[in-house]
């Protein structure tokens, strides 16, 4: 028997309100600003070489140009959620993508290795602006039985671009439009962005800020302080011929982050807004977590790097040629974490599954290596490399949630989302300086005795591995 709703239209209204008018394009936006701060973190792997020779400045120069982005990107992470509760989601959002088309024109006319760098780190501050208020607004806009749909879309846009970035990228700088060689990676970012800009102001809601809460500003401070210590001694040392003070600062930045625990927990003693929620540094499971996403997130990001800087040093390929290399690394990413849905039962086994697989396909690869050797015979160890990648990826973030408690959800994703960075900046510093340390004269050399720090950092992956829970929580978000 079917029940009729006479409740006054008013009432229904207030218990089910009607979905935002204009989710659907406000989703193409956020996607779009997705999108773009995705590219931009890895077209200087591509470009790096040819952006090297054109401004100048030593090996290490073509390292900073991801890690300058990506320690920014990890700093305006850690405050650009919370400002965005504060000041409102969409204004925060309008911030990043204007000031990340500033930053992109920057970089479009650095004509020294110092001044491309700190335009990177503009990109990086307010692509961290604007990518976290995405997921917020997409909470608020679409009703639950849309949302599963919304997030869905996200999969096929981010694997399009992760295999479509490196081939524009390298197909840019050698069309050499107009004179403008590399900058041309950085010069397509302004229509596009305004674009964004111009529908963010049109289509994207006005969120109600929460001014309950503080910035937590010391806190983001002290996080990257450590983390640049780390860093930046890793990527000059081999230059200088690792002095005494790339070993204090490296020491330094330990001290650093026990202050920066100390401070935040102090603050949560008083009532205050902490960065991270002290709570979760008490729980193995969580911190098995981070050791294992800085450690996979390091060798992924540093194999990228440097299988990129083999391919066009060591073979000789155009930037084109190699970002077409290394598609196969992406389509094996891609049908990794498909493959991982239907797995996903089994929880911590299939990112273990995955470990194992990237292990014999890093192992493959490297054994492969040779002057004359050609993409086709790359590509299958390429293909199984990323398929154990994307069976790492896919369930790392449910699994390692899934000993948190609800109220540290929150605090909790946002540290393993700026440890991501973290990592990816410090595989490029660490991966980087073992290739050019080792190179020689023979990059292929170098690469084989990179990927086999690759090989041993993915297998510590593994063992660390067994920290995790071993299942995911059912209540965990579908996108991190």
């Amino acid at each position: 028997m079917t029940t009729l709703d006479i409740r006054p239209l008013d009432a229904r209204e207030a218990t089910e309100p009607t979905p935002y008018r204009w989710r659907w394009p406000a989703l193409f936006v956020i996607l779009a600003g997705s999108v773009m701060e995705l590219l931009d973190a890895t077209v200087t792997n591509i470009a790096g070489p040819t952006m090297q020779a054109d401004l100048g400045g030593g090996t290490s120069m073509i390292q900073w140009l991801g890690v300058a982005y990506t320690l920014a990107m990890t700093a305006g992470l850690l405050t650009g959620g919370r400002l965005g509760d504060i000041v409102g989601r969409k204004r925060m959002f309008l911030i990043g993508a204007a000031g990340f088309v500033v930053g992109s024109l920057f970089c479009a006319v650095a004509v020294s290795p110092e001044t491309i760098i700190a335009a990177r780190v503009i990109q990086g501050l307010f692509g961290a602006a604007m990518v976290p208020q995405g997921l917020g607004m997409m909470k608020e806009m679409f009703p639950p039985k849309e949302l599963q749909a919304a997030f869905g879309a996200f999969g096929p846009i981010m694997g399009l671009s992760a295999i479509g970035g490196p081939i524009l990228a390298g197909w840019l700088v050698d069309a050499d439009f107009f004179g403008t060689g590399w900058r041309m990676i950085f010069l397509i970012n302004l229509p596009i962005g305004l674009l964004a800009v111009l529908a963010a102001v049109k289509f994207l809601p006005a969120t109600r800020p929460t001014r309950s809460l503080k910035l937590d500003l010391p806190g983001a401070l002290l996080a990257s302080l450590g983390s640049l210590m780390i860093v930046f001694p890793l990527v000059q040392g081999r230059e200088h011929d690792w002095p005494a003070w790339t070993f204090v600062m490296m020491a330094g930045s330990v001290a650093v982050f026990a202050f920066f625990g100390w401070y935040e927990s102090r603050k949560n003693s008083r009532g205050g807004d902490p960065l991270i929620a002290p709570s979760l540094f008490r729980k193995r499971t969580f911190i098995g977590g981070m050791f294992t996403g800085t450690i996979y997130f390091a060798a992924f990001s540093g194999f990228g790097l440097v299988f990129n800087l083999y391919t066009q040093l060591g073979l000789g390929y155009t930037p084109l040629k190699a970002g077409l290399a290394g598609v196969p690394l992406s389509v094996g990413m891609i049908i990794g974490m498909g493959a991982m849905q239907a797995v996903r039962r089994h929880g911590r086994r299939v990112l273990h599954a995955g470990a194992a697989i990237m292990t014999v396909g890093v192992v493959a690869l490297l054994l492969l290596l040779g002057p004359e050797v050609g993409p086709w015979q790359l590509a299958p160890a390429l293909l199984v490399t990323g398929l154990g990648s994307g069976l790492i990826m896919g369930p790392y973030f449910e699994i390692a949630l899934a000993g948190v408690e609800p109220h540290e959800t929150g605090s909790a994703s946002g540290t393993l989302t700026a440890l991501q960075q973290v990592g990816a900046a410090l595989g490029v510093a660490l991966l980087g300086t073992v290739f050019f340390g080792a190179m020689g004269g023979d990059p292929t050399a170098a690469a084989r005795s990179t990927f086999w720090v690759v090989a041993g950092m993915v297998a510590l992956t593994f063992l660390v591995g067994f920290l995790l829970p071993r299942q995911a929580r059912e209540d965990a978000d579908p996108v991190h």
